[in-house]
């Protein structure tokens, strides 16, 4: 003879409760909202630095660019061998540094142009010639 399983009737209250249940699925859903929220406001952080640090950085070159510009005026077009030149020479105070603390690049005369000159900087991850590099 076959017996046929009772079928069972569950109230809401008389379910097993897992790890759902244990802490109500509404805090779930709060706790992971929370996580989400605060994941989402660590990464606008840290692209809001970058782009506050390649600011910063650009902001020295125009800087740089002015003091060569000046150099050039005073040596006739003569570009510094390097930028600690320029403070020797008395057009900056202090040798220019990017945002993360690497010196800047002068490339004289210019790839684009042979009477102009170059400034750039490395980027955040200091590979010369990287694809983060700011010109």
């Amino acid at each position: 003879m076959v017996r046929r399983s009772e079928l069972k009737v569950f109230f809401p209250w008389e379910r097993r409760k897992g790890v759902f249940g244990i802490l109500g699925r509404a805090r779930v859903r709060l706790v992971v909202g929370a996580i989400a929220l605060v994941a989402l406001i660590v990464w606008i952080r840290a692209r809001e630095e970058k782009a506050a640090a390649v600011r910063a950085t650009r902001a020295t070159m125009d800087g740089v660019y002015r003091s060569v510009t000046a150099y050039r005026a005073d040596n006739a077009g003569q570009c510094p061998k390097e930028l600690a030149e320029l403070v020797t020479k008395g057009y900056a105070r202090e040798v220019p540094v990017d945002a993360w603390g690497r010196p800047l690049r002068l490339t004289c005369p210019g790839r684009r142009d042979a009477q102009s000159f170059e400034i750039s900087s490395d980027g955040p991850d200091g590979i010369p010639g990287g694809l983060d590099r700011v010109e």
